[in-house]
């Protein structure tokens, strides 16, 4: 087979198989060709995703050796893209009665869904990550873009539970934006005791909905190893009882009177520029 064409279909299958360990052997018979052809191409897929801030590869040597895509996003890439969404989210089109913003065009957005995705499996990539965690139901589109990119399942807390899912667990927790209490319910089958787990959602105010999920979890002895909110609010900072998680952007102000949006980058920006 021809480098080019060997050059496709390696790139095509880290593309499909994020963080997925592969030995060397496989691509040999894949391609029908030497290692250390394989291994020449795997240095040029290597340097071009790295030139492109798409991430890189990750070797290993030894008996059991091979090599495992890592998807990331350079710091760079990561700002730009947080920059374009304040943008968006600024047009005062968006403000609806209430005082709530308008998100649901960007959540139905595949290119969108999956940048954000992609930005939040950057700063979770070298984390032990089984599961992604979401509550139903505009935090579902992000939390498969990042499990997309993590390689790992998706698990969907919800407010009732669904005969076609079995037992469930359940727990009542206060809402942070209504301070009512509500139900979230996990099947018992959807989750394996003890994983490490990443919980995505759409919106945090106080953090009552992911303290909720923190507690469901807690049930099932699994380890929250990460959080990620697309949007905080920055009205409920003093009452927030979340303190370790990761956001894209802020909003700061929406002023009903006057028309006008306030939008700021989130702490990514801030923890990240740290690494």
């Amino acid at each position: 087979m021809k480098r080019s064409n060997r050059l496709v279909i390696l790139t095509d299958f880290f593309l499909e198989n994020p963080r997925k360990h592969i030995q060397l052997p496989y691509f040999v018979t894949l391609c029908d060709t030497t290692k250390s052809s394989i291994s020449e191409d795997l240095d040029i897929i290597n340097a071009v995703f790295k030139e492109q801030g798409m991430g890189h590869l990750e070797r290993s040597t030894g008996a059991g050796g091979g090599v495992k895509y890592i998807p990331e996003y350079t710091y760079a890439k990561s700002v730009a893209f947080i920059d374009e969404l304040r943008e968006k989210l600024e047009d005062p089109t968006r403000i609806l009665p209430g005082g709530y913003l308008y998100m649901s065009d960007l959540l139905g957005n595949p290119k969108t869904v999956r940048d954000i995705g992609r930005v939040f499996a950057s700063a979770f990539s070298k984390m032990d990550i089984d599961v992604i965690v979401t509550v139903a139901t505009k935090g579902i589109p992000l939390a498969y873009a990042v499990a997309s990119f993590l390689n790992v399942p998706v698990v969907i807390a919800r407010r009732d539970p669904k005969v076609t899912e079995g037992s469930s667990v359940s727990i009542n927790y206060v809402s942070g934006s209504s301070r009512k209490i509500q139900t979230m319910v996990l099947p018992k089958r959807s989750l394996e005791e003890g994983s490490n787990v990443c919980i995505i959602d759409d919106f945090m105010k106080a953090g009552g909905t992911i303290t909720g999920m923190i507690s469901l979890l807690g049930e099932f002895n699994a380890r929250v190893q990460a959080i990620g909110v697309l949007a905080e609010a920055d009205d409920d900072e003093e009452e927030r009882v979340i303190n370790n998680y990761t956001s894209l952007v802020k909003i700061s102000n929406v002023d009903m009177r006057h028309n006008n949006i306030e939008i700021q980058a989130g702490n990514f920006v801030e923890r990240e520029a740290k690494e």
